[in-house]
């Protein structure tokens, strides 16, 4: 009788669980069983491993072999098991020693001829193991870059299982002859699922080298300062306007204004986009800010994630650390939009399935664009809307109050005038309101340290009315308007928070009257006097 023991790792959702893979032959009738709650494509690895053990030149053993995944109660699915299980065959039938892989995690998926092929996920799965006390991993080589994100973590990329039972049993390493240059390799194949990029509306953020340039921007003065509002204090925003004023190519250029990730939000953002197999070949992290803009036909499910089985990522984990952007957002399913409260107040998503509940993360910045009404000329004079009243009402209810509650900044972009179209003059690029925001999210980073939190739109409301005070008097505007019915205990508090925001970018020590004035006035839209839209942010 032989047994042996092998690591690799299970996913339910972006969150990874170590599962024992053991490997027990008996006499008897020649037969593979496999236990443990697998899925499908984890009881067809049966006859992948069988397969790619023969054809790497070690024999199969003709014993009864029984193997199971441990613990059983956690689901487990995905071809990423093949490689330990094959190992474990191995070591229990002496071909390798059993203590070589008893502390090894092994993830790959194994073809007929015995090719180690990569799966999604790797990060992800890596991380789970290094949590776990594990520090040695062996992952397809075409991954091996990513697992290596991982600090302290002995990375072994493998080609195919020859190699590595030869790495194991200390024998020498056979050559394998690599893919020729230029030749597609159809390995890769595991990593990205077909049609994701497009299908969830996922880009890569502009570089403010040669991607678009805010300066392309004619004129709209006052949504460049929201823009620029948004970004530094990570406030969502919903512009207001005609078609063709120019909504969609500031949305375009917000994911360019964002700092830089930091190294454990690029670890968090690349972990999410391994999982949904959108993750560039070559590419093992993710260090701008994606933007994130699914058609407004998409689902619920699209959006906050969903499917058969375990939940996979929706746009909104898809969009983590970045920009969710949602055009033409009168025209989503109202079911869609109110899913998003929850994760836009809390950072994440908790979707239920019979196949399980997965906890995804959603930390994103939400710009929403839209029409006035149905034909887009109910606020232009003279333009000849022939939209009834209650057609415009029933089309502005659209998005619902308790969602608009939640949106910081919202702001009426009008038509571009010629003067400003055919002058010639450019406003301010990328690169100088970049500058800007991260010199606001340093001062708010240096004021916030220790507390857990990093941007204003994420510290709240009761410690910005006690433990950081605004000048005397800036709030009497705000607290009649709580009185009065206009603004909800919610909206106090956001209105604060990008008062602290304005305060950042001016360079102040805290809020003073004409910030909450102008962060009222971004919020309803109501001049405020002594507040001016333009080079608020100066």
């Amino acid at each position: 009788m032989g047994f042996a023991r092998a690591c690799s790792v299970a996913l339910v959702g972006v969150e990874g669980v170590v599962v024992e893979v053991q490997a027990d032959l008996e006499p008897g009738v020649a037969a593979f069983t496999l236990v443990g709650l697998p899925d499908k494509s984890l009881v067809e690895s049966r006859d992948r491993v069988r397969a790619a053990v023969v054809n790497s030149g070690a024999e199969w053993p003709q014993k009864k072999l029984t193997v199971g995944l441990s613990p059983a109660s956690v689901p487990k699915g995905g071809s990423g098991f093949d490689l330990a299980v094959a190992v474990a065959v191995l070591a229990a039938a002496e071909r390798i020693d059993p203590r070589q892989i008893a502390d090894l995690v092994l993830i790959g998926e194994l073809g007929l001829d015995g090719r180690v092929r990569p799966v999604r996920g790797v990060l992800p799965a890596v991380l789970a193991a290094a949590e776990a006390g594990y520090d040695q991993v062996v992952v397809p080589e075409q991954t091996a870059g990513e697992a290596s994100l991982v600090p302290g973590v002995s990375v072994l990329g493998v080609r195919t299982l020859r190699q590595l039972i030869a790495v194991l049993a200390d024998e020498p390493v056979p050559d394998e002859e690599p893919v020729a240059p230029g030749r597609p390799d159809s390995a890769l194949a595991g990593l990205l699922v077909p049609g994701a990029g497009v299908g969830t509306g996922l880009s890569a953020a502009p570089d403010t080298g040669g991607g678009p340039d805010l300066a392309d921007v004619a004129g709209q003065r006052t949504a460049r300062t929201g823009l620029e509002v948004a970004a530094a204090g990570g406030h969502h925003l919903l512009l207001t306007g005609p078609p063709g004023a120019g909504k969609t190519m500031l949305a375009e250029r917000l994911p360019a204004v964002l700092p830089p990730l930091t190294r454990r939000e690029s670890l968090e953002v690349t972990a999410v986009h391994s999982v949904a197999g959108i993750l560039p070949p070559g590419e093992p992290l993710v260090r701008t800010a994606p933007y994130c803009a699914p058609h407004h036909s998409a689902t619920m499910q699209a959006l906050v994630g969903g499917g058969h089985g375990l939940p996979r990522p929706g746009a909104v984990s898809l969009a983590h650390r970045g920009v969710l952007f949602l055009d033409e957002a009168p025209e989503f399913s109202g079911k869609a939009l109110d899913a998003l409260r929850q994760p836009l107040e809390s950072g994440h998503v908790v979707v239920a399935r019979s196949g399980g509940v997965v906890r995804l993360p959603a930390r994103f910045l939400m710009m929403l664009a839209a029409n006035p009404c149905p034909c887009g000329r109910h606020t232009l004079h003279g333009s000849g809307c022939e939209c009834p009243p209650s057609v415009v009402r029933r089309y502005q209810a659209r998005m619902s109050g308790p969602l608009l509650d939640r949106v910081d900044l919202r702001i009426e972009v009008e038509p571009v005038n010629r003067s400003e179209l055919m002058g010639g003059g450019r406003g301010e690029s990328t690169a100088e309101v970049a500058a800007r925001v991260r010199e606001a999210r340093a001062r708010a980073a240096a004021r916030l340290q220790g507390t857990g939190w990093t941007v204003n739109s994420e510290v709240p409301g009761h410690e910005l009315r006690t433990r950081w005070t605004v000048a005397p008097g800036a709030l009497a505007v705000a607290e009649r308007d709580v009185e009065r019915g206009l603004l909800t205990a919610r909206g106090l508090d956001r209105v604060l928070r990008v008062a602290w925001t304005l305060a950042d970018l001016r360079g102040r020590d805290r809020p003073e009257a004409m910030d909450v004035a102008l962060a009222l006035e971004l919020r309803t839209g109501i001049a405020r006097g002594a507040a001016t839209l333009t080079g608020a942010a100066r």
